[in-house]
């Protein structure tokens, strides 16, 4: 297996270009770009989710800025200083959809000279952070406005409301007696409760992870696999997933395993979409923790890029989480590991199926998102997006099925041999 070479998180040439007089941002559903091709704000982009939206304006240089909030209704205002009023920020109420579910009008005017004022009005009351970002890739200045719903969704709720809704619906009935019933129809060893996966689409919003050749992103890729994954394990009589993420949007690293902890997953799968300078690279790889070193140069330096999406995404670093800090810090995650590994060799094992793989060996490195410490957990590459013909095949209906059937087919192995033991079915709330 080729070295991976010690460059930045993404090839230069490949990033989003964000600057210059060719400026080119792409539009999609979820994140609207705004440009200029003047100095001052070069773009805004706006990412709604249930979780948060994230207002991004890109500027040509730092700024000094102020905001507060209003009540009856509630509105967030910022303060730009020392930049002039543009037809970027102009457009601004044209980046909110009505479907927003934090932000119902997005406005921008000349508050005094040198001072650009915007009003953010909101559809509920919220936590808003607004931070700075400091260049990073080909990304300049940045300042983040995020508005967090005061009562955010409950993951637990909502996965307790979903399981409802199946046994009302009377497709799942008693999890166990069907689980059972299943297994005397297959001939296959069976789970005997109910349990919980947590999918992982890697990076989104402003971070699109690595991008192929013919422009395909692996943050949308990831999804789309994420989603076929899900409705594959939803269709099992005992198993249900979840998803850290279900449209564009960041999600930073430490919150992806909190949202795993607090539902209490049975395993955590993290999927990705590799990126190598040589477009000849190619084939399928499973990751897993290590608490003492890479098992090779290479694990270390994908580890080291991935774990900098916090830095592409954009998380404000002024916020403690105390809690947060325990899941990460947490003692001895040996036996976790070692249930890791297994589950590697098993998808690795279907994964060869379907794909060359990469190495034929289930691999570990510092992952950050899969330190979880008690909870299995893998990140999988599915195939190489810097690889033509594999870009390709991993933007296919066809492919992105078959890749979640192998990951699943992997899943059911390891369920086989490793049946979950019983549980509380109280979530963990730290």
């Amino acid at each position: 297996m080729s070295e991976y070479p010690r460059e930045p998180f993404l090839p230069r040439r490949r990033l989003i270009k964000l600057a210059g007089a060719s400026l080119l941002l792409l539009v999609t559903p979820f994140g609207k770009a705004a440009v200029n091709r003047q100095p001052g704000v070069l773009a805004v982009r706006v990412w709604p989710a249930a979780d948060y939206t994230r207002v991004t304006i890109e500027l040509g240089a730092p700024l000094r800025f102020s905001h507060f909030t209003v009540r009856d209704p509630e509105r967030l205002v910022v303060d730009l200083e020392g930049i002039e009023f543009s037809n970027v920020l102009e457009s601004l109420s044209d980046k909110i959809t009505v479907d927003d579910p934090n932000i119902k009008l997005l406005r921008a005017g000349r508050f005094k000279p040198g001072v650009v004022r915007l009003v953010m009005e909101l559809k509920n009351e919220v936590r808003p952070q607004v931070f700075e970002l400091p260049p990073v890739g080909n990304y300049g200045h940045r300042l983040v406005l995020d508005v967090y719903p005061l009562e955010p969704p409950d993951p637990l709720m909502q996965l307790l409301g979903k399981s409802k809704q199946i046994d009302d619906a009377g497709t799942r009935g008693n999890v166990t007696e069907v689980a059972k019933a299943e297994g005397k129809r297959s001939g296959r060893e069976v789970v005997d409760r109910l349990v919980t996966i947590t999918l992982d689409p890697g990076h989104g919003g402003e971070d699109p992870g690595a991008i192929g050749r013919g422009g395909s992103y692996e943050k949308n890729v990831t999804l789309a696999i994420a989603k076929r994954l899900k409705a594959k394990i939803d269709k099992e009589p005992n198993m249900r997933a979840v998803l850290t993420r279900d449209t564009d949007y960041f999600v930073p690293l430490a919150m992806r395993v909190q949202k795993a902890r607090r539902i209490r997953s049975d395993l955590f799968v993290s999927i990705h979409a590799d990126a190598f300078v040589r477009p000849d690279a190619n084939g399928s790889s499973v990751f897993v923790l290590s608490e003492t070193g890479a098992s090779s140069s290479a694990a270390r330096y994908l580890a080291q890029k991935e774990n900098k999406a916090d830095l592409i995404g954009g998380i404000n670093l002024n916020v403690k989480d105390s809690a947060l800090a325990r899941t990460l810090l947490d003692l001895s995650q040996t036996a976790t590991i070692n249930d890791s590994l297994k589950l590697g060799k098993d998808v690795l094992r279907e994964l060869g199926g379907i794909n060359r793989l990469h190495k034929t060996s289930v691999e570990q490195a510092g992952f950050a998102v899969l330190k979880a410490p008690d909870i299995p957990s893998i990140l999988i590459e599915t195939a190489f997006i810097s690889n033509p013909k594999e870009e390709k095949r991993l933007n296919e209906n066809a492919y992105q099925n078959k890749m979640a059937e192998a990951i699943m087919a992997g899943i059911r192995r390891y369920f086989a041999k490793n049946p979950p033991l019983a549980k509380s079915r109280l979530a963990r709330l730290d």
